[in-house]
């Protein structure tokens, strides 16, 4: 019998990549314009931040989420194998629609 996934219990931060000419200035400017346009209780939640993560490892996943244990399982036990430490989250780049993604029977 699967597993059942509490996605209630995630801790997961949504980041979008930007070109270097965007500033903070540019961010605010985008943020007040939401705000005017459309009532939205997530907006104050949005924030501008770099992200440096140093070195890494990586590996392709293709399916759900709730398929993907056993590839960070893979990928951590490589880590390990190569005298690698595990530091902070994890982080997942999608090259599509991950609400698109196909469940598996």
């Amino acid at each position: 019998m699967p597993e059942t996934i509490d996605r209630n219990k995630w801790q997961w931060t949504l980041m979008i990549m930007q070109p270097d000419f965007i500033i903070r200035k540019d961010f605010e400017n985008a943020v007040a314009t939401a705000k005017k346009k459309k009532d939205n209780p997530s907006i104050d939640k949005v924030r501008f931040e770099s992200f440096t993560e140093g070195k890494s490892a990586q590996i392709m996943h293709i399916g759900p989420y709730s398929a993907e244990g056993p590839n960070i399982q893979k990928l951590h036990h490589k880590i390990a194998g190569i005298g690698g430490k595990l530091s902070g989250k994890h982080h997942e780049i999608y090259l599509s629609d991950p609400r698109r993604a196909r469940r598996i029977k």
